[in-house]
């Protein structure tokens, strides 16, 4: 019996997850179980769980040792409770039950329960996208060894070695001192990869009736990745245009499919039904619709270790913010940044997080308290003072960031009875795929995208259409950034009719798009 052992595993640090190398040296003295590393209180608590874990699984605990585990790095914050499982094995090697050496090409992370039960942890998919990282510079592929329902959403990454487990004696057998393979069982074997749902499970737009401009505007913004604000009366049709909208967006690469799994995976607490909701939803564009009760932190992520918020989760998805004025002004300020860089970094006294913020902004409110400013089917009660006040909630930057402010009315009940149904989701999606690679094609990025020297090169106005810009700019009083907006969403109207020139007739529809807050504009 050597006394010693190492065990690797892994942290999780924002979408990283670093190398932890637990330690651990067993010596005589007085028995104690001392756990060192920057530990936080949940992984401190480790030694009772892992204790018990070990001793109701049959094996035998050393009691009468002197137990000294160590989290290396020292300097990293390590918490939850994902090293159990490397602490147990650490000391059931060093205590010379299992086969130490038969440990070195794995990497462990799993909570055990008091009987010895594995529990999911959070982040698998973070752990298995840091292995693949390193297989790519070192040649060599590392074995990760999860709870059963982690190592699902772990081997979504095809490229890794992935092993379920659900009980202590299940790893134990596996590693222990026999030369003979181990067989796979039920409650030990490798996890295979499961396929990437292509067809789009999203309502379908056809279930919209009329709304036709609307409709439009949403196709437009889909084919060059534009913010939208909806403005209009209540039950005029804007959530439900809003829950489509994801469904016109082309379908996500592998690498964007991995990373919307793994914030999705990173955003709720450790447990089963978050590996089962990141399996749902794997290759389906997230649609995320926070309260309007929710904070800047809820929004932007936060904490301590720090999580992503629901801008982060929504990643090369949809935001949707319904009534948005009713939002706190400290949290739609704080999505200023993301909506330009794409990104958001959460600074704490320890450590410095960043997330990935690729979002579609889609919002939507109503023009008045009351909700019936302009409405031909019911007066509006709100005197000019509300109206402005209301609408006033939402600072001029965070406007100017939006590219296309809508106005969605209401139908009578009698044309939205006799509507026919609207056109399909897969329709307008096959177009939008077409602007959007004629776009890639031409630039390697979306329009929305587009930097202000790349604006003037993409869109290469002529003169007419030049100063027909510069006089709606002047006359309705825009900044430099609403112009470059419009001539995005004029670039892509130019898309989606196969034009490679941008014409008035482009910036005139593009300019309509900027009008619905009367009161503001």
């Amino acid at each position: 019996m050597s006394g010693f052992s190492v065990v690797q595993s892994r942290a999780l640090l924002a979408l990283e997850s670093p190398s932890v190398t637990v330690e651990v040296h067993l010596a005589n003295g007085l028995p104690s179980f001392t756990l060192v590393g920057l530990a936080e209180t949940e992984v401190k608590e480790a030694r009772e769980r892992v204790r018990c874990a070990i001793q109701n699984s049959g094996l035998d605990f050393p009691n009468n040792k002197r137990i000294t585990v160590n989290l290396a790095p020292a300097d990293l914050p390590k918490d939850s409770g994902r090293f159990d499982l490397a602490i147990a094995l650490g000391i059931l090697a060093a205590s010379g039950q299992i086969d130490g050496e038969k440990l070195a090409d794995y990497v462990f992370a799993g909570e055990l329960s008091l009987a010895g039960d594995l529990r999911p942890v959070r982040g698998a998919l973070a752990m298995s996208l840091a292995l693949r990282k390193l297989s790519a510079h070192t040649d060599k592929q590392a074995q990760l060894v999860l709870p059963m329902s982690s190592a699902r959403e772990a081997a979504l990454v095809d490229s890794s070695l992935i092993y379920g487990a659900k009980h202590l004696l299940d790893v134990v057998r596996t590693f222990s001192f026999s030369d003979t393979e181990p067989q796979p069982t039920e409650g030990w074997q490798r996890v295979h990869p499961i396929a990437r749902s292509t067809t789009p499970l999203y309502p379908d737009l056809a279930d919209v009736r009329g709304q036709i401009g609307a409709k439009r505007a949403l196709e437009i913004a889909a084919a060059g990745g534009h913010s939208v604000l909806m403005v209009g009366t209540p039950g005029s049709g804007k959530s439900m245009l809003a829950q489509r909208f994801a469904g016109l967006l082309p379908p996500m690469d592998s690498e964007e499919a991995l990373e919307c799994a793994a914030m999705l995976g990173l955003g709720g607490f450790s447990g089963s039904a978050d590996s089962q909701q990141v399996l749902q939803q794997w290759g389906q564009r997230p649609t995320r619709n926070p309260h309007h009760t929710a904070t800047a932190p809820a929004l932007v992520g936060g904490g301590a270790p720090p999580r992503p918020g629901e801008i982060s989760l929504a990643h090369n998805g949809v935001l949707f913010l319904d009534e948005l004025p009713e939002f706190p002004r400290s949290a739609l300020e704080a999505l200023r940044e993301p909506l330009e860089s794409g990104k958001v970094s959460i600074v704490r006294a320890m450590q410095r997080s960043e997330f990935p913020a690729k979002f579609q902004l889609v919002a939507a409110m109503n023009p008045c308290p009351c909700g019936y400013l302009g409405s031909s089917i019911k007066a509006c009660r709100c005197t000019p003072d509300q109206v402005t006040r209301y609408q006033g909630k939402l600072s001029g930057p965070l406007l100017d960031r939006i590219d296309l402010h809508i106005e969605v009315g209401a139908m009578p009940s009698t044309e939205l009875v006799n509507a026919p149904a609207g056109e399909a989701s897969a329709q307008v999606r096959e177009r939008v795929n077409k602007a959007r690679n004629m776009a890639i094609n031409r630039q390697t990025k979306s329009n929305h995208a587009l930097t202000s020297a790349e604006i003037d090169e993409q869109c290469q106005l002529d003169n007419s259409a030049i100063k027909f810009l510069s006089t709606t700019a002047t006359r309705l009083g825009w900044s430099g950034r609403s112009t470059h907006r419009a001539m995005k969403v004029a670039r892509t109207i130019a898309d989606l009719s196969g034009s490679y020139v941008v014409t008035v007739t482009h910036l005139a529809e593009a300019i309509q798009y900027r009008r619905a807050l009367k009161a503001n504009t």
